[in-house]
């Protein structure tokens, strides 16, 4: 019997070593991953500049407190700040705590309490990061929800246009909706919710825990749309398996978190910053953002035509590396037919398997993923 909550439907697969983009089991058996741990590890399993640059830090300190001066933050921070629309950083240690903060600092910076969010997003698992996403499946059997997280239609334009309140402090949304069936957002949709949030004087919140640090070819997916964020949150492939979440805001909000006002015990820790400053010199290399972009094109270009003629196939989207195989049944049976096929993906939904390669993957792997894909689903 195990020790464990069983809070996790767990795969049948003991992991004993990963390395790129590759898990091993207790067996000895190679997987491929087209995971990356839930677009965690976006430079592959064991990246080594990460490992390199944890180990350095490993014999100088691990942990002080938030009390001290920590340069690595700073260094962290200041780059973080210069590739995007920001201007100051909070860390912390997760996604659902990078979304914390920016839940608390629109409340405290517009003195208002709804936070506008859409159906079928997904924001973490927190008291008020559950409350925001748009998922009865992961909200039921925990009582009453936050009650001002007000839920809209995705992709939906007149929803936007037509909200009044006063008493809004911000509009949260993902540029692509990754749990939610990796949805891309329309255009039109995202220059909405921009128009709204500057009618009613409410901040924009980009929610890229998922989307960001190069997961769809650039180093930010607001950066596809031509949108200013007010909050930028991230976290997943920030640190490279290491735990670390940041929340990035504009000028304007930076006296808002004045001393006392927010924090985290672990958030920015040295550890975690060391592996947070490894992994974005590599990733915000704009050829190596570029090299992204065309095999997330290639990727979903091949599987466009291997899986044409299909019938269980209804649509193939995405963006970059993030990529949805829209179905039209339940994918889960064809998640352990491709797991004992030697690859490993996720599903995104009931009916939308998603792939989430390593960034670093290459055309050969690809390839090899394409076989296993096509040949799985055109059996089914």
């Amino acid at each position: 019997m195990s020790c464990l909550f069983p809070t996790y439907a767990r795969w049948e697969v003991p992991v004993e070593r990963a390395k790129g983009t590759y898990i091993y089991d207790t067996s000895g058996k190679a997987y491929l991953d087209f995971t990356s741990g839930i677009a965690v590890c976006n430079l592959g399993h064991c990246p080594d500049e990460v490992k390199k640059a944890i180990q350095h830090q490993l014999e100088k300190v691990w942990h002080v407190s938030n009390l001290f001066q920590i340069p690595l933050q700073e260094q962290v921070a200041q780059l973080l700040v210069h590739h995007s629309v920001g201007d100051a950083v909070f860390f912390a240690n997760s996604g659902a705590e990078a979304n914390e903060a920016a839940i608390k600092l629109a409340r405290k910076y517009t003195g208002n309490h709804k936070i506008i969010t859409f159906y079928q997003s997904f924001h973490g698992r927190t008291y008020a990061t559950l409350s925001a996403t748009g998922q009865k499946k992961v909200q039921e059997g925990f009582g009453p929800l936050a009650p001002t997280f007000v839920h809209l239609p995705y992709n939906n334009v007149s929803a936007i246009e037509s909200l009044q309140d006063d008493d809004i402090a911000a509009i949260m949304v993902e540029v692509v909706q990754g749990e939610g069936g990796v949805v891309p957002g329309e255009q039109a949709f995202l220059n909405a919710i921009a128009d709204k949030c500057r009618e009613l004087n409410a901040l924009l919140i980009i929610d890229e825990v998922q989307t960001g640090i190069g997961r769809t070819g650039k180093k930010f997916a607001y950066e596809h749309v031509g949108i200013e964020p007010d909050i930028i949150t991230l976290a997943k492939g920030l640190g490279s398996g290491f735990p670390v979440g940041a929340m990035i805001g504009k000028k304007h909000l930076i006296e808002t978190f004045h001393a006392g006002s927010h924090g985290s015990t672990f958030g920015g820790n040295p550890l975690a910053m060391a592996a947070a400053l490894a992994t974005i010199k590599v990733i915000f290399d704009e050829s190596f953002l570029q090299d992204v972009t065309q095999k997330g094109d290639y990727f979903i270009r091949q599987l466009a035509d291997s899986l044409h003629d299909v019938p269980f196939v209804r649509e193939i989207r995405g963006v970059g590396l993030m990529i949805g195989i829209e179905c039209s049944g339940e994918v889960q049976p064809l998640i352990t037919a491709l797991r004992e096929k030697g690859l490993l993906v996720l599903s995104a939904g009931p009916n939308v398997l998603r792939l989430l390669p390593p960034l670093t993957v290459s055309v050969e792997e690809i390839d090899m993923a394409l076989d296993i894909i096509s040949t799985t689903l055109i059996a089914s």
